[in-house]
C-alpha cells in the first residue's frame, strides 16, 4: 500500500525524468546546441527513454537502477554547467542538474520503504534458519 507521500515522490520521478528527456534533446537541438542548427548529441536523451515505462508502473528495481545511471546525467550537468563559455549553455547545465537531483531524491525516498521491508523480511527469515539450526 502506498502512502500519500510515496505518490508525490512517484510522480515527482516521472514528471523530473520527463522534464530532463525534453530538457536534454531542446538543449542539443534548439536552445544552445554545440553546433549551429543542432547537434547528433540530442541522442543523450535516448537511453533516458527505455526506463520510462518502469518509472510510470511504479516499478522498484527500474527506480533504483535509473536513481545510479541519472548520476551520469548530474555530472555532465555541473561540468557544462562550470565549464561552458556561453550563458544559456552554462544555465541548461546547472538546469540538468537540478532536474537530475530532483530525480534522484524522488527515486530513493519512493523506494525506501521497500526496501525497509525487504530488510526486515530477510532478517527475520535468517532469524528463522538460525533457530531452526539451533535446535538440531
Amino acid at each position: 500500500m502506498e502512502t500519500t507521500s510515496q505518490k508525490y515522490f512517484h510522480w515527482g520521478a516521472i514528471a523530473s525524468m520527463v522534464s530532463l528527456i525534453a530538457l536534454c534533446v531542446l538543449w542539443e537541438t534548439v536552445l544552445a546546441p554545440l553546433k549551429p542548427g543542432g547537434s547528433w548529441m540530442a541522442l543523450k536523451a535516448a537511453p533516458l527513454l527505455f526506463p520510462l515505462a518502469g518509472i510510470v508502473k511504479r516499478d522498484v528495481y527500474t527506480l533504483q537502477w535509473t536513481s545510479m545511471m541519472v548520476l551520469l546525467y548530474f555530472t555532465e550537468g555541473v561540468v557544462r554547467g562550470w565549464s561552458d563559455l556561453g550563458a544559456t549553455s552554462s544555465w541548461l547545465g546547472w538546469s540538468e542538474a537540478a532536474i537530475v537531483t530532483v530525480y534522484f531524491l524522488c527515486a530513493v525516498m519512493y523506494v525506501r520503504p521497500y526496501k525497509k521491508a525487504a530488510k526486515k523480511i530477510a532478517k527475520d527469515l535468517l532469524e528463522k534458519v538460525n533457530k531452526g539450526h539451533a535446535a538440531k
